[in-house]
């Protein structure tokens, strides 16, 4: 397996032996040749002054070639949620798009969604779970605090011990944690990168707040990402952003717990010890500020990726956007003049997903024939954080 690998961004390195020299797909199209926004790449494993491995890294591509999904058993309705919130089936559908979604209940867990989505990834790609470099998890909703990527990994049957590590991004988790598997594939050679999306956000919703609970849903899905030769590459551009002054937006705070006396000290003043226990709070999340975040910022994120890919709208195939709300997708495909028989949803049957949403509707689409091998694909994700970015993805 791969050591782990030095990115050093707009640097020229004089050692061409330590240094990839290819351009960063954040920044220009990958495989361009243009001079602009390279990426130097050395190894600090003893691999790194073989041969064969400075090669390896000089032709280093990557595309996805598997996708999976793993989804609850338990679906509650529109009509269902009427009965504990005052709502209905035509108010919800009407302002979201969304009629159904699944439920992580009894003794499911994220991390066992996670483990199915990622065994029907490598079957598709007929790659064996020892061949596997690396696990990235985006989830912002573990079933462990520290995470669930070396639990999935060890479950998943690897060898060798490769690393595997979550990625905290909201929804927009899914595609931080494929362009971060791309850059280690390029600029680390690694070769096989399990990267899963997978939230259940029902356990931080307050099912008695209708502004929320109507939302969201649990899932889990993945891909293969795989290093090839520059000349397939699959992911030929990406747009990364985030805003720290619209976290305000979409939160889910820690809050304090009495468990415990405040202890005096000596001189008799109060002090905070023993610690109070804290615990993450409900969703909380400002519509109205998360939609406009969204058509102010994601339509020129992904014009600028497709720049980056030397691409126009006119040559998508297919537009994958966050399944959030239908309302917020239709507004995005209309300020990028793509047509809505081009647009990807699956949110009537599974809300929002979360950082599950985009590899849970690519598979989807994948596996009933809708997207081709050769389709141009513009992904776009968005969220808390805030969060968002895009990448051009050319299936097959």
């Amino acid at each position: 397996m791969a050591g782990a690998a030095f990115i050093s961004l707009w640097l020229n390195v004089p050692n061409p032996k330590q240094s990839c020299g290819k351009p960063c797909g954040g920044f220009s199209r990958w495989g361009s040749g243009a001079t602009a926004g390279r990426v130097a790449c050395s190894s600090f494993s003893d691999q790194a002054a073989s041969q064969p491995r400075s090669l390896r890294l000089l032709s280093q591509g990557c595309k996805i070639v598997g996708c999976g999904s793993a989804l609850p058993t338990f679906t509650i309705s529109n009509d269902d949620l009427a009965k504990y919130v005052d709502t209905s089936d035509e108010w919800i559908s009407s302002r979201t798009g969304i009629r159904k979604r699944r439920i992580i209940t009894g003794k499911e867990t994220l991390n066992g969604l996670a483990l199915e989505a990622a065994h029907k990834a490598l079957e598709m790609a007929k790659v064996d779970p020892a061949d596997v470099d690396l696990i990235l998890v985006g989830s912002s909703t573990p079933d462990d605090l520290f995470g669930g990527g070396p639990q999935i990994q060890n479950a998943l049957g690897c060898k060798h011990n490769p690393v595997a590590y979550d990625i905290r991004a909201g929804c927009s988790g899914f595609m931080l944690a494929l362009v971060s598997a791309a850059c280690h594939i390029r600029g680390g050679g690694f070769n096989n990168v399990v990267v899963i999306g997978a939230d259940a956000i029902s356990r931080f919703v307050n099912w008695d707040r209708r502004e929320t609970c109507i939302l969201f849903g649990d899932a889990a899905a993945a891909v293969l990402l795989q290093g090839c030769p520059s000349e397939e590459d699959g992911l030929l551009s990406f747009d990364l952003h985030s805003d720290g002054d619209g976290s305000r937006h979409i939160t889910a705070p820690l809050s304090l717990r009495d468990t415990a006396d405040d202890v005096a000290g000596r001189n008799e003043s109060r002090i905070n010890f023993p610690p109070k226990r804290t615990e993450y709070s409900t969703l909380n999340m400002n519509g109205n500020e998360v939609f406009k975040f969204v058509c102010r910022q994601v339509p020129p994120s992904v014009e600028s990726a497709l720049r980056k890919a030397d691409l126009s709208t006119s040559d998508v195939d297919w537009l994958l956007l966050h399944q959030a709300n239908q309302r917020i997708m239709d507004a995005v495909a209309s300020r990028l003049e793509i047509p809505p028989e081009k647009v990807i949803s699956n949110l009537a049957n599974y809300g929002n997903t979360s950082a599950a949403s985009i590899p849970l509707a690519l598979d989807e689409a994948v596996r009933s024939g809708k997207i081709k091998a050769g389709d141009t694909i513009a992904a776009a994700g968005f969220g808390a954080g805030l969060t968002w970015g895009s990448a051009i993805i050319r299936w097959g």
